[in-house]
């Protein structure tokens, strides 16, 4: 315990000041907070770092040859293309079936009209020539008038695949038309039983030593255009000239 005197010594020194050091401690404060400082921002960047890294693979566009093929083609075609395909004309009757083609399809005609094809039902495999009639005939219910060429492209063919078809020059004089409901109007034609080949397609009218056909069934099918009168209004506002067919008629040789 201590004495009276040594109490009284203790009081009488001077006492510490009390007062804080607010500069000294704000100092502290920062020194100590710093380093988490840095740490946290180093953190924070490398996470913003990384979501820009997946933000950029998951907009990465498609690989070009992965929609070449899944798109299909006529998706991808150029307008230009289809314009085009607009534009293509077809071919005149007597270019329709060509040696050692496909028989081309019978269509309807704009106006009703039709070829039917009436040859023997029977001719000599040997023969030179087999002659025979083609009818065109209007099986609509509205009269017809306009104008053909001088007789139909007759084709020849056997299984679909065209053996012979008419050729040589043309004759340019004009068979006028005018056919009420039923009524019909006939060519006098003719075919000559041989086969070509695709080159004989090429010049103006074919070889006359082309093989014979061989003895068998085959099919007999006519094609004509036809140009209708201005007067029907057809003929500026349908684009012109009509393609007329009709149905097959079988030959057999013998």
């Amino acid at each position: 315990m201590p004495t009276e005197s040594e109490l009284r010594d203790l009081l009488s020194r001077p006492q510490p000041s009390n007062t804080i050091d607010t500069d000294a401690v704000i100092k502290r404060s920062r020194a100590r907070r710093l380093p988490q400082q840095l740490a946290a921002g180093a953190i924070g960047t490398l996470a913003i770092l990384g979501i820009s890294v997946v933000g950029v693979q998951t907009l990465r566009l498609p690989d070009q040859s992965a929609i070449t093929a899944t798109e299909p083609e006529s998706a991808l075609a150029a307008p230009e293309d289809a314009l085009a395909g607009d534009s293509i004309k077809r071919a005149p009757a007597e270019r329709l079936n060509l040696c050692e083609g496909t028989v081309a399809d019978t269509v309807p005609s704009r106006f009703g009209l039709q070829l039917d094809v009436e040859f023997p039902v029977s001719a000599p495999a040997g023969a030179d020539v087999i002659t025979g009639i083609v009818r065109l005939t209007n099986t609509g219910s509205e009269r017809v008038t306009g104008s053909t060429g001088a007789a139909p492209a007759v084709t020849v063919s056997e299984n679909g695949i065209v053996r012979w078809h008419s050729n040589g020059p043309r004759v340019l004089s004009l068979v006028i038309a005018d056919l009420a409901p039923d009524e019909s109007l006939e060519y006098q034609v003719s075919i000559v039983p041989v086969r070509c080949a695709v080159d004989d397609d090429l010049a103006e009218s074919f070889p006359t030593d082309l093989p014979p056909l061989a003895p068998g069934v085959y099919e007999l099918s006519a094609a004509i255009d036809f140009s209708p009168t201005i007067a029907d209004g057809a003929a500026e506002s349908d684009g012109g000239a009509d393609l007329v067919t009709g149905p097959r008629a079988t030959i057999v040789l013998e």
